[in-house]
């Protein structure tokens, strides 16, 4: 059977929803584990999951490798993954980056909206591209084994670290813009050149990124799907849901204002819907991942396709990702050989 892998999460994590994750048949997740947090910030939250994995060994583990979400599936158990949505947990040192690999994470955000140190975000004016500082630290994340992922990072810069990346990039979180003109959302044009380098979409089932909002149906969301694939590709397309389950919305206000203002950003959202929005009747938790691959069943897909869309195309783009650069070249020469 194939695995069934979510590209993103960033719950109010509890025994409840590791416990939820095993109901639903869940092997890995990609969870966020920092936004505006500095290095030390990063680390604590790390300590912090430390504790969930001595508390729960039954129920998760720490993922590094793509082999353990095989290692998952064989014990009943789910595979975290760690991952941040800016690079905030590096501050201005590129030798963190191999310092926060070594630590487990797997997944970093060149931008969170806003302009970074190493690109632009897709809420600025002005997409000036990668910085010079993010030419080198993408470099250095293709070297340690850290994926590149542009969720929340303008035009210019994404088509930039699809150009610049020697590995393929990923954005972990959102749809195209053609079906819903999210800022968040990605042009077809820009999803024709993810797929083409390589790279690889997950697709979000929060309310933000969706035609019609928390009110967007199922049969909706299943006839976008096939639209990514048919703009990325088959085999490089999964689900990103970007669940923020039993959050309360001071979180939501921390991901939008960190501590770049003392004004209130409405990110997504706006006045007269400030906090989390209402999570549409078909997806409310990890239980609830039936629901996605029944959709797709009455969509039309075939059972390899959904099969891939459900977790197996992220396992096969694990397996390339994670590893340091030289070991992946010298696997590649030893089977040329």
């Amino acid at each position: 059977m194939t695995p069934l892998i979510d590209g993103l999460q960033y719950a109010n994590w509890s025994e409840k929803i590791f416990r939820q994750m095993r109901a639903g048949g869940v092997d890995a997740v990609h969870v966020t584990i920092t936004y505006h947090e500095t290095f030390r910030e990063t680390v604590q939250v790390i300590e912090r999951w430390n504790r969930w994995f001595e508390m729960h060994p039954d129920l998760i583990f720490q993922g590094r490798t793509a082999d353990d979400v095989q290692r998952a599936r064989d014990t009943g158990r789910t595979a975290i993954f760690f991952g941040s949505q800016n690079p905030s947990c590096i501050e201005d040192d590129i030798g963190l980056v191999e310092v926060l690999h070594t630590l487990g994470l797997r997944f970093m955000q060149l931008t969170y909206n806003n302009q970074s140190l190493l690109a632009s975000g897709c809420y600025e004016a002005t997409d000036s591209g990668l910085t010079r500082m993010g030419r080198a630290v993408v470099a250095e994340m293709n070297r340690v084994g850290m994926v590149v992922d542009m969720s929340h990072s303008a035009e210019r810069s994404t088509m930039e670290a699809i150009e610049h990346s020697t590995r393929p990039i990923t954005i972990s979180h959102a749809n195209p813009h053609s079906w819903h003109p999210a800022l968040r959302n990605k042009s077809d044009t820009l999803l024709r050149a993810l797929g083409a380098s390589g790279g690889f979409l997950g697709l979000s089932v929060y309310p933000h990124h969706l035609k019609g909002g928390s009110s967007c149906t199922l049969q909706e969301w299943c006839d976008m799907v096939a639209r990514a694939l048919d703009l990325v590709g088959a085999g490089r397309v999964g689900i990103g849901t970007d669940l923020c389950q039993d959050q309360p919305d001071s979180i939501v206000e921390w991901m939008r204002t960190g501590r770049w203002t003392k004004t209130v950003d409405y990110g997504e959202g706006s006045a007269d819907a400030p906090g989390f929005p209402t999570m549409p009747t078909w997806f409310h938790d990890n239980r609830d991942f039936g629901n996605l691959r029944a959709g797709l069943q009455a969509a039309g897909l075939d059972e390899a396709t959904m099969d891939g869309v459900m977790g197996g195309n992220w396992l096969q783009f694990f397996k390339i990702s994670f590893g340091p650069a030289q070991a992946r070249q010298q696997q590649a020469h030893r089977a040329a050989g």
